[in-house]
């Protein structure tokens, strides 16, 4: 798995070298004031969806604070069936830009803290406070607009504990694909 994961960054970072080529003229300024956007996204086998807000940048436009929102769906058993319970999570985390390759795409990694809401159906749990990290890809197709791809972590450690086995929900593997729309400042 690893071997794999090792083989798409290397193939990522090859295609980006021949797509979005350093040039050694001038770049355009991307937008860097109050940013709007939507994500998809799975939290370890959850599936969500949710918007985010970011702060206009701080520490010479080299980093930003960054509040989501989420409603999620744990898939489980309930009276001899599978249902979606819906969860909220909400997140405020850092955001620190490590840079541009070409025109258009910037790398970036975030972290944080994490407050997780779940259903009544499935935990007795009222609030669940944990930790994130991603580290992200923003693709931008104007210096306002970008669609962006983001992988990480959640540390929540949380668990059904109404369900047979006590499993994990929203716990491990992050993934969120989606788009943001920022300002000028």
């Amino acid at each position: 798995m690893k071997i794999i994961q090792f083989i798409f960054v290397l193939m990522f970072w090859m295609a980006t070298s021949v797509f979005f080529p350093i040039q050694a003229q001038e770049r355009k300024e991307l937008n860097s004031g109050l940013g709007f956007g939507f994500q998809v996204s799975q939290f370890q086998d959850d599936f969500g969806f949710g918007l985010n807000m970011t702060s206009p940048h701080v520490f010479q436009g080299h980093g930003a604070f960054r509040l989501k929102a989420n409603q999620a769906y744990y898939e489980h058993l309930l009276d001899g069936e599978y249902v979606w319970s819906g969860y909220q999570n909400f997140s405020l985390g850092f955001v620190g830009f490590g840079g541009r390759i070409g025109e258009g795409l910037r790398l970036y990694g975030e972290g944080g803290i994490i407050g997780i809401i779940p259903s009544e159906r499935f935990s007795t749990e009222k609030l669940r406070l944990s930790t994130y990290g991603t580290f992200g890809f923003e693709f931008f197709t104007t210096p306002a607009f970008n669609y962006f791809i983001e992988l990480g972590v959640v540390t929540s450690r949380a668990r059904a504990d109404k369900i047979a086995g006590n499993p994990f929900y929203s716990n491990g593997f992050v993934a969120s694909v989606g788009f943001r729309i920022n300002l000028e400042k």
